[in-house]
């Protein structure tokens, strides 16, 4: 089974292509954060390079913009290339399902709120990590805490 889920936010705004059979697709990397912190106690991020194809491509290309919070269902896909001579290995994940976990309005107001600057999704190889201001948390509207019964878990 290839199977892989991952939530994070855009590192840049992705960019429509084409292929020659005229097949849309978008590609974008996924800041993914990683659940644990280093010794120095801080939080690092994965950066994963995404595929899109056909229509999902269009609508990402529509609604998603560097910085936008969404969920990635997908498969890993392996490939090479050779450049200069040398083999060039790669690694994408090819989205299956892109959910928006935040609408282009609340992530632009985030954006802008926070005086985000493209430099500071420019780190990728640095795996440095940006704190996230979570005042547009989607559950924010119901209080500090939810009440949830025995009968609401599913296992």
């Amino acid at each position: 089974m290839n199977k892989v889920v991952l939530i994070g936010r855009v590192t840049r705004d992705p960019e429509l292509r084409y292929t020659a059979s005229n097949i849309p697709n978008v590609r974008f990397t996924l800041a993914v954060n990683r659940t644990f912190q280093n010794q120095s106690g801080e939080t690092e991020a994965d950066f994963v390079p995404i595929v899109v194809w056909r229509k999902q491509a269009e609508n990402v290309k529509k609604y998603v913009s560097k910085g936008s919070l969404v969920a990635v269902e997908g498969r890993i896909q392996t490939g090479s290339y050779e450049k200069d001579g040398q083999r060039v290995y790669t690694t994408d994940v090819v989205a299956d399902n892109v959910q928006f976990l935040e609408s282009k309005a609340q992530s632009q107001n985030r954006t802008t709120e926070d005086n985000i600057t493209p430099s500071d999704f420019a780190t990728e190889d640095t795996n440095e990590n940006k704190e996230t201001d979570m005042s547009d948390e989607v559950f924010a509207d119901f209080g500090d805490s939810i009440e949830i019964s025995d009968d609401d878990i599913a296992f």
